[in-house]
């Protein structure tokens, strides 16, 4: 009983590297031929060489557009406004 147990643990031990390889052979052999493979797009539209296709069109967003100089800037009183943010100190009872 215990040499036929054993050989069964072997034998599934075999089948499970076995299946483990063709797992890894799977998994790697998908994308490594994909790159083989032409790319083949459909063109719904009109040719791209044709000069009088139809295109969008073209629209410009600046990146700085809501931009505005703040200088030169005239200096605030500095102590007031240091006061003004300073926590105001505790009453003792």
């Amino acid at each position: 009983m215990v040499a036929l147990s054993g050989g069964k643990s072997a034998a599934s031990a075999v089948g499970d590297r076995h299946s483990r390889f063709i797992w890894l052979l799977l998994a790697f052999a998908g994308p490594t031929l994909s790159g083989c493979m032409p790319a083949t797009t459909h063109m719904a539209s009109a040719d791209p060489a044709d000069p009088a296709a139809k295109v969008a069109p073209i629209g410009y967003r600046s990146t700085i557009a809501p931009y505005t100089s703040l200088r030169p800037a005239t200096p605030a009183p500095w102590r007031g406004r240091n006061e003004a943010v300073t926590p105001q100190p505790k009453q003792e009872r």
